[in-house]
């Protein structure tokens, strides 16, 4: 059975298809990439099967899926792509662009902090919090309670080899 046609499952014939989104958000499209990775097919005797569910392939989640994406501004080639990759968390942007995500999304975005310290002198839109950690002197650390505590000078365990 291709995509577009319609299918002969009872249950399909019962529910019917899984309504569209009005407005797509975000989740829709997360969604979507997780139904039409979890919902491929598997080739069995009696033909191609959802592998999720056993449904004669496409079920419902994966046409759902595949109608959701198409309408959030993917092709073909890029949906087989989604599912070739095999990873149902892959990341989409939101709104989608053909080069990325669009620049009126981003330009407000905030920056993200990797947990990694900032170059001397930047603080790269940290919290206060971590600010104030980073202008505690060297061998000085912050407790919970914010007093800092020295760390305590100890020799080698083990005698060098000389």
């Amino acid at each position: 059975m291709r995509v577009g046609e319609q299918s002969t499952d009872p249950i399909d014939q019962v529910l019917g298809e899984v309504p569209m989104p009005a407005p797509l958000t975000p989740e829709d499209v997360r969604l979507a990439v997780r139904a039409v990775v979890v919902h491929t097919a598997e080739e069995w005797p009696t033909g191609p099967l959802c592998r999720n569910d056993g449904a004669s392939y496409p079920c419902r989640l994966h046409r759902w899926g595949r109608r959701v994406l198409e309408a959030h501004g993917l092709n073909e080639r890029q949906i087989e792509a989604l599912i070739r990759h095999g990873n149902p968390f892959v990341h989409v942007p939101f709104p989608f662009t053909a080069t990325g995500p669009s620049p009126a999304r981003t330009a407000g975005a905030r920056p993200a902090t990797t947990g990694y310290p900032a170059p001397a002198g930047r603080t790269g839109g940290l919290p206060a919090r971590q600010q104030a950690a980073r202008a505690v002197p060297p061998g000085v650390r912050p407790t919970a309670a914010g007093r800092p505590v020295t760390a305590p000078v100890t020799a080698p365990r083990w005698p060098r080899a000389s």
